[in-house]
This record gives structure tokens, sequence and C-alpha cells, in this order.
């Protein structure tokens, strides 16, 4: 049986049960991990409690130290992080090494800006007065992190919360959970209690944490509905709360976009990680004077791209995580045809494949009330839409509840300013989507979530802000009691 990650040391879990991990290329079980409960979760969370005490007082300067070299030690063990994360997610292995390597440097910017300012000087009100805030950490903090990206989204948890000064526990998905054990091996330096994780589901292990009384603040990315329960869980204790949930975002191919870069950009901004990506295009606009043109090539583009063993360099697009998640995508195409969609390419699992492949899939005539619209297609579907002109595409863009992310071409800054300042979108792409920066804050509007990861803002998320008021003079007051001897003006 795997072991669990508790005060930095391997330890059979106290949970006897366990779950098989699952290679989503051969249906094969590759492994299996503890099947983590509330007791496992205590265990973890009383570990961090107790580190915590220590470790928000470690200096800057040493914290920076430590974040560096557990970005040197992931880098040591890139390439075997990077297949053990091919082998349980089902990404191209070239992706798994993008993301490994992502998360390394995550850690290194966190490293820098963590002791970059603690908080800031304030004018006083009166004389011999000082006035400052400090920043302090929040304490234990429950990062619980989704199938699609296990590491790096956990590294935009993990890497500013103990930058900060908090000690977390760590509960990953329960379909892709080996790569962070593995991952793991890199934090083994530092002290004892300061990372924790727990395996186990969201039903038992994910609740444990976000109910525990210890637990101060929760980090969490996946669905909506789980992100309301965890809203409605964090109010019995009025917990600190950071949610990253789901979205349905657009992409805006303008008339003046250069069909070269847009056909093989949409393409990679839809089909990435098999579409199991919040912020893919899953809404694709295109302005009718392009529109026959673009999908043309986007079809033709997509017959390209290479479905298969995710170990193949030469694979673009792996399986999907489970039979869960393709049967759901199966259904939202099916119903999509149904309500008027026009499929191009794809809309079947890969023949002959033994896993959960999906052929990349090109669907048009899609209206505004079709399901492909309107729920969440975590899966490699293209959905497009033709539009009139610019002001229907930015319309129809901002017609949604969510508001993650949105991506536009076009080379007209006018057009491109206009749609940045009218649609909603916590990241707003312009000829390039889906690229992150670790100093960009990253986080959506609506019903997208609350809160930022990434940047400044990512660092703050896991501070709060004590002010403080100090006289260096200590006299009696004009303005204390008694009244009488105060005159009034």
């Amino acid at each position: 049986m795997a072991k669990i990650l508790i005060r930095n040391e391997w330890q059979e879990s106290l949970s006897r049960r366990s779950r098989p991990v699952t290679n989503p290329s051969t249906l094969e079980k590759i492994d299996e991990v503890p099947e983590g409960n509330a007791e496992d979760v205590d265990h973890a969370v009383r570990a961090a409690r107790e580190a915590q005490i220590n470790w928000k007082m470690v200096t800057g300067l040493e914290k920076a130290d430590l974040l560096h070299h557990v970005a040197r030690k992931i880098r040591e063990d890139r390439r075997e992080i990077a297949k053990l994360l091919t082998l349980e997610a089902g990404k191209p292995l070239i992706e798994s090494l993008d993301c490994v390597e992502w998360v390394a440097a995550c850690f290194d910017y966190y490293a820098e800006i963590g002791r970059h300012e603690r908080g800031s000087s304030l004018p006083p009100v009166g004389r011999h007065q000082v006035n400052f805030t400090i920043k302090e950490p929040y304490g234990v903090v429950a990062c619980i992190v989704p199938f699609n990206f296990p590491l790096l989204l956990m590294s935009w948890k993990v890497a500013p919360a103990i930058a900060a000064g908090n000690c977390v526990v760590i509960k990953p998905p329960e379909v892709a959970p080996l790569s962070t054990l593995r991952l793991a091996k890199s934090f083994e330096d530092l002290p004892p209690g300061v990372i924790n994780i727990v395996t186990g589901s969201g039903e038992e292990a994910g609740e444990a944490l976000v109910r525990h009384p210890d637990v101060n603040m929760i980090a969490f990315t996946g669905s909506n509905n789980i992100g309301k329960r965890i809203m409605r869980l964090a109010a019995d204790h009025i917990k600190k709360i950071n949610l990253e949930l789901g979205g349905i975002d657009p992409l805006i191919v303008f008339e003046d976009a250069d069909l070269d870069v847009a056909v093989p950009g949409t393409a990679w901004a839809r089909f990435l990680n098999a579409g199991q990506v919040c912020t893919s295009s899953k809404r694709i606009y295109v302005v009718e004077k392009v529109a026959d043109e673009f999908i043309h090539r986007l079809v033709e583009h997509t017959k390209t791209l290479r479905v298969g063993n995710p170990i193949d360099p030469e694979t673009d697009i792996g399986p999907m995580i489970s039979e869960e998640q393709l049967k759901r995508v199966e259904r939202q195409v099916a119903e999509g045809i149904k309500q008027g969609g026009k499929l191009l390419y794809g809309g079947k699992r890969v023949p002959g494949q033994n896993g959960w492949f999906y052929l990349p899939t090109v669907i048009t005539d899609v209206q505004p009330d079709n399901l492909l619209f309107t729920e969440e297609v975590f899966g490699p579907v293209a959905a497009i839409a033709r539009v009139k002109d610019a002001e229907e595409a930015i319309r129809l863009a901002n017609d949604s509840p969510y508001g993650l992310g949105a991506s536009i071409y076009t080379k007209s800054l006018e057009t491109a300013m206009k749609a940045m300042e009218e649609i909603k979108a916590g990241s707003f792409w312009i000829n390039d989507p889906l690229s992150d920066n670790d100093a960009g804050p990253f986080g959506g509007m609506r019903q997208s979530g609350l809160g930022r990861e990434l940047g400044t803002e990512g660092l703050d998320a896991f501070r709060e802000t004590k002010h403080v008021h100090l006289d260096y003079m200590m006299e009696k007051k004009d303005y204390w009691f008694p009244y009488k001897d105060r005159p009034i003006h």
C-alpha cells in the first residue's frame, strides 16, 4: 500500500482502507493509496497546528532559502514526477514535464516575494505616535486540489501559504494522488508538520478537513457545487475561503484575426489536457466574415492532432481521467447535437483504444441556450457560434453566470481594449490564450470563485492584516473621562 506523508515522515495511514489508482490509458491499476478518514485528517491537522507555532516565526530569508531548496529538489526529480503524473492523469508527457517546471517556478517565485514585505507604515493621527500594519498567517490551511492539474494547482496554494507562515494539509484528487505523494519528497527538508498530505475521497477526507475546527482557511479548486458546499460548511466557523470554481470561458475570433495563428491557438486553448482545463475556451464565437474559413481550417487542423498513449512524445491529446468523465461528455455532446449543434468532426471514442480516449470534437451552429454553452463541458469539445459583428460577440461572451477567463484574437487595439473593458473575466488573454504568469493574479468573477491565486494577491490571500497603533510617550489624554473637564467647542 502507498504511504501517507504526515509530519514529513512516510508512515502508514491510520486508515486501513485503500483505494486504487487507475491508468486512464490502459485501465490497469497502477497503485493504491490509503482511504483517509476523519482520524487521519485530525492527525494531520494537529501536526500542522503544532508546527505552525514555530514556522510563523521563521525569518523571511530562511524561509526563502527553504522554498528555493524545494524548487531545486523538484527539478532534480522532474522526469520521474512527470512520468508518474502522465501515468495517473493521462497528460501527454511533454505537458507533464512543463507542469513540473511550472511547479518549481512557483516555489521560486514565492520564495522571493514572501520576504518582500510584511506590512506598511501609516501616517499617525497624533504626535509621538506610530501606526503600521503587519500581515499575519491564518494558521492551518486546507488545500483541496482537483484532478486536472494536481501538481500545479497544489503549488498555487501551498507555496504562498507556507511563504506567508501557514502550515498546510493537502488533499490531492482521489483519482490522481500519486504524483503529489512523489513530489512530497521535495518537502522532506522542511520542518516536520509544515506540509502534510491526506489521501482519500472528497466525501470523507475532504469533508473532514473542511469541518475540522482547527483548520483556519480552505483553499479549493473544483466544481461550483462543491465550492458552494464548502462555503456553507465554512460559515459555521467563519473560516476564510479561497475558491477557484468552474468556467465556461468564451473565445472570440474577430474579423481581422490572423487565422494562421488563431486556428492552432484555438485548438490548443480547447483541446489542451483533453479539454479538462478550467479556463479552456468552451464557447467559441467567430465573426461571420471569417467564420467559414476559420471553421474549415479548425476542422482540418483538428484532424491532424494525434490522440493516443501520452508517454509517446508525438501524442498531442491523451485520455480523459475516468469513465465517469467520459460518459458525461458523451451525454453532453449528444444533447448538444439534439439541440441543434452540427457535428463536423469527432463526437465519439477513439476506435480501437482501450483507455478513456475521446476524439477532439468540433460542433458548429451552437445557439446561446444550447447545453454546450450553458454547462461546463470538461472534455475536448470545440463548440462554435457564428456572430454578426464585434458587438454581438462581446454581448454573447458576457451571457454567462461565470467569469473565470476570456480570450480574443484581433489586431485592433481598439477592439481588444473594448472587449477587455466590457467582458467580465478574472483573466483576459489577447492573442495568447491560457498563458499563466506567477506574478499575475488568477481567479474568477461572478460564480467562478472568490479570491485570487498567484501574484502578490495570491500571497495576501493567505495573510490577514493587523493594525498597530503605538504611542511612544505614555501620557494621559485630554479626551478621556471625566468629560466635565473637557471644553465643548
